[in-house]
């Protein structure tokens, strides 16, 4: 399509990745488009973190397919993923600790300093430029995390569970930035603050044991018959 707001940035076919005999994964498929939030939730043991650990190359594929723009990267490494548009985020904080926003930024960068200035300026952290990390709050560590995303000039952003440990203010705040994030980006959040959740995302996923029980508009997910029965253990132990 000639609209860059509906340009598939990943495109996820038939992902399982088997431990043994269990399924983490199974057959998932999913598209990520450009200026969209693409949620995906499920119980714990879901299979959402071994989801985003296999669109990343942190974990490689039993089979299926995956497509970074016009690029098949299936098989490939991390690093090489990274390299070609796609920024992670991780459940815990990971940050150098005993650098400033700027160093860390900069590091992630490769010392080019106009990508390390526009990734701070796009994490809305100019105000904190050479406060070291360990003096900062959590949220904003969670923040420099987004900005060292950034500084590898991803298409693609793929954060875990980014608002865990926050208080009101600080979800907040995180809410904005992610918005102000996704008219660039593709976006996919793993999140289990519901609330947050809904007031996200523009696409909704929902995994239960491994597999895709239903992709929809938050509206849709919301009366979902199948959704909310897996919610409340009607099915799916």
């Amino acid at each position: 399509m000639t609209n860059r707001s509906l340009q598939v940035l990943l495109r996820a076919q038939k992902l399982t990745k088997r431990f043994g005999g269990l399924a983490a994964v199974n057959d998932v498929s999913l598209d990520l488009v450009r200026g969209q939030i693409h949620a995906v939730i499920g119980p714990n043991g879901a299979g959402k973190s071994t989801l985003t650990n296999l669109l990343s190359g942190d974990l490689q594929l039993t089979s299926g397919s995956l497509m970074l723009g016009d690029q098949d990267i299936t098989g490939w490494s991390m690093e090489r993923i990274a390299r070609h548009g796609l920024g992670r985020s991780f459940q815990k904080t990971n940050v150098f600790l005993p650098l400033s926003v700027f160093e860390n930024v900069r590091l992630a960068a490769h010392f080019d300093l106009d990508r390390t200035k526009q990734a701070i300026r796009s994490a809305k952290l100019e105000h904190q430029t050479h406060t070291i990390a360990s003096n900062m709050s959590h949220g904003e560590q969670r923040q420099l995390e987004i900005a060292m995303c950034l500084a590898t000039h991803p298409t693609v952003l793929v954060l875990d569970e980014p608002l865990a440990g926050m208080g009101v203010a600080e979800a907040e705040r995180m809410i904005e930035l992610l918005h102000s994030l996704k008219a660039e980006h593709a976006i996919l959040l793993v999140e289990h603050d519901m609330d947050a959740v809904f007031a996200l995302a523009d696409v909704l996923t929902v995994m239960v044991d491994g597999r895709v029980i239903a992709t929809g508009t938050p509206a849709a997910i919301r009366a979902d018959a199948s959704v909310q029965a897996a919610y409340l253990g009607e099915e799916h132990e």
